[in-house]
């Protein structure tokens, strides 16, 4: 059994709360340079010009990639041989997300309370908080901060077993549609299918924290993501919805996470990002 007290829990989180938002995830510049150069709708081309330009211009300066540095969301992986110690795990996360948005100057957007009041907490806390117990001796942390133009247009439906795959494709693609320019396309698309209602938006958003260079394992799903990212690009909504049309480029990749459900059910979540997709891991 190892002990780990959970103020490196609260370090960590710190720090990925920072660098999430300061750098994209590996590869993904190199997606939109891709797309750039794909696009044929010259306003969309310049656009995506200018966001490759904003995000080397945010880690040269050490500024945040987007102003909105979202609420923080926070995936702990448990390994069931740690044992915790030194305090609360809950109060140690969210003492890590205080601390990363008050030293990283980072715009702090969590209200205390949904519907009354609306008062700001003034530290961007409490995190949305993740735990999954596995194996192993370990604690893998990923921190997804996730700004709310994109997720505002999310969405889950309650498919029945009788859907087939065409009706779960025109879904998610009428959802980007319907967002248009809101969510700041081109956008990254997390799908969650299976699972009950809560779980399948929980798997939406782990799709989203997926390394996109990275297909899921399975062929069918695979498959379907690539289907789904081709659909959504025929939508031609374009980058910050200036397409019109004709755009070639409106999401940069289509990610999908699965997970068995009940005989008489088919859930179906889409977690929208921006083309700033922020997440950052770390094992301890």
């Amino acid at each position: 059994m190892r002990e780990l007290n959970v103020s490196e829990i609260q370090r960590t989180v710190s720090r990925l709360c920072v660098s999430a938002n300061m750098y994209l995830p590996d590869g993904l510049f190199e997606v939109i340079d891709g797309c750039r150069a794909r696009e044929s709708v010259q306003l969309c081309k310049d656009l995506l010009s200018d966001i490759l330009e904003n995000t080397r211009a945010a880690k040269q300066l050490g500024v945040p990639i987007c102003q909105d540095t979202g609420m923080a969301v926070v995936f702990l992986e448990i390994g069931q041989d740690v044992h915790l110690a030194g305090g609360d795990l809950r109060g140690a996360v969210n003492a890590g997300v205080a601390q990363g948005y008050e030293s990283g100057g980072l715009r702090m957007s969590v209200v205390s309370d949904p519907l009354f009041g609306r008062a700001n907490t003034n530290n961007n806390t409490p995190a949305v908080l993740h735990t999954e117990i596995v194996p192993g001796d370990g604690v893998k942390i990923t921190v997804a901060p996730k700004g709310f133009g994109s997720e505002n247009m999310s969405a889950v439906r309650m498919f029945t077993p009788s859907a087939e795959e065409r009706d779960i494709v025109s879904f998610v693609a009428e959802t980007v549609k319907k967002a248009g320019g809101n969510p700041c396309p081109p956008v990254t698309v997390g799908v969650g299918i299976g699972g009950d209602f809560e779980y399948a938006a929980i798997l939406a958003k782990k799709a989203l924290c997926r390394d996109h260079r990275v297909p899921n394992s399975d062929a069918n799903y695979a498959r379907l993501e690539q289907l789904l990212l081709d659909e959504i690009n025929r939508t031609g909504v374009g980058t910050a919805g200036f397409g019109g049309g004709a755009a070639k480029i409106t999401a940069l990749f289509v990610n999908i996470e699965q997970y068995p459900t009940h005989i008489a059910g088919l859930p179906v979540a889409v977690n929208m990002g921006c083309h700033v997709l922020r997440h950052a891991s770390d094992v301890i």
